[in-house]
């Protein structure tokens, strides 16, 4: 009878022949230990590569259930989960353990707020943000900077998304990229202007290309720049690397504003 070590020997086999990986980045990535805050459109396809992937350890953090309005881009979800009301962190939690019964996953059912982002963050290798807000983000900015995390932002809505890599100490922050003045006005939401789900894998995919080289330590490789695609136009562009700013209430000065506010966030 076969077992299952023998069933799984070559399983990451064509992903450790990637050059930038190989053998010694697969045994990285299987000792991972990854924070992916949402589990909607980002956070279901982040959750299945990570897993297919190997990667060691995921933490997923949601507050919603599924619904049949996320059935279209939720990649881990079935009809089964919303029928049952089940908890998305819950549901992409059942989920890996089909996809990969190696892999240790824990769910928070839970909104992310400045009182438990950093118990979230702390001791994890890298953070992906697969939130749909911007006060969301800047608090994971806040806890990322000062725990010294690297972390992807990524971004969608409509057919247009935006993703790229932070680096504390190395790159330019979240703030210093999309300035704070103290205001923040709704922007649009896949609710109000609808999404494809085109654009939510690709944008997935490009955080999950960053996650991996993260994991394997290639920082060459990283994008540093933010890339914007719009798959219905087919414009896509990546901008050149932004300095962080030494006036960054963040990065610059330390003081981590939005990890002052006990408010719910996402």
């Amino acid at each position: 009878m076969t077992s299952q070590d023998e069933l799984f020997a070559d399983r990451y086999a064509r992903q450790a022949k990637i050059v930038g990986v190989g053998e010694q980045g697969q045994r990285r990535i299987e000792a991972g230990n990854v924070l992916v805050v949402g589990s909607g459109g980002l956070g279901s396809a982040l959750v299945n590569l990570l897993a297919r992937a190997g990667v060691g350890r995921i933490t997923v953090v949601d507050f919603d259930v599924v619904a049949a309005s996320n059935l279209p881009r939720q990649l881990l979800f079935g009809e089964a989960e919303v029928i049952a009301g089940a908890p998305k962190a819950v549901a992409a939690a059942e989920a890996v353990r089909l996809i990969n019964s190696t892999i240790e996953v824990t769910p928070v059912v839970a909104k992310v707020t400045a009182d438990n982002i950093l118990g979230l963050v702390a001791g994890k290798d890298l953070v992906l943000d697969a939130t749909d807000n911007l006060p969301a983000r800047y608090l994971i900015n806040d806890a990322c900077v000062k725990l010294g995390v690297p972390w992807v932002y990524g971004g969608v809505v409509a057919s247009n998304g935006m993703s790229t890599t932070i680096i504390p100490g190395e790159t330019a922050c979240f703030r210093c990229l999309f300035p704070y003045d103290g205001t923040i006005d709704p922007p649009p939401t896949c609710a109000t202007v609808g999404v494809l789900a085109s654009i939510v894998v690709i944008v997935a995919a490009l955080q999950w290309t960053s996650a991996i080289k993260l994991l394997v330590g290639d920082r060459e490789h990283i994008n540093r720049g933010v890339t914007y695609i719009d798959v219905w136009t087919n414009d896509q562009l990546t901008s050149e690397p932004v300095q962080p700013d030494p006036d960054c209430p963040c990065c610059g000065q330390h003081r981590y504003d939005f990890l002052k506010v006990p408010t719910t966030l996402l």
